[in-house]
């Protein structure tokens, strides 16, 4: 007879692969909903300096971490909004997962 520790261990290992691709793929999930959240944020921040005359791109690049800020895209409009765009970041740096954005609307306060 064979031990039944030596049947587990092969178990584990056969599964190890399986389990460490559910924990990047929830990983990759929070970090989306982390990028959606942080661009709704800059978007705020943006459309509040854009509606005062300041720069809108560098209130949204105050507001984002740095690892966001790469991808930083900021689209102004005279309405007074804002639409701010960033990547979403990846578990696997080398995949492209798209981007993520948010528009805000402040009126112009001038």
């Amino acid at each position: 007879m064979r031990s039944a520790s030596g049947q587990a261990s092969v178990e584990l290992v056969a599964l190890l692969p399986v389990v460490l691709l559910i924990v990047a793929m929830a990983w990759q999930a929070v970090l989306a909903g982390q990028a959606v959240w942080n661009a709704r944020v800059a978007a705020r921040a943006a459309a509040r300096a854009h509606s005062f005359g300041a720069d809108a791109a560098e209130a949204a690049r105050a507001h984002l971490p740095h690892r966001l800020e790469r991808g930083l895209r900021v689209t102004t409009h005279p309405d007074g909004a804002v639409r701010v765009s960033i990547r979403v970041p990846a578990v696997m740096g080398l995949l492209r997962l798209g981007r993520v954005s948010a528009t805000s609307h402040f009126r112009p306060q001038t």
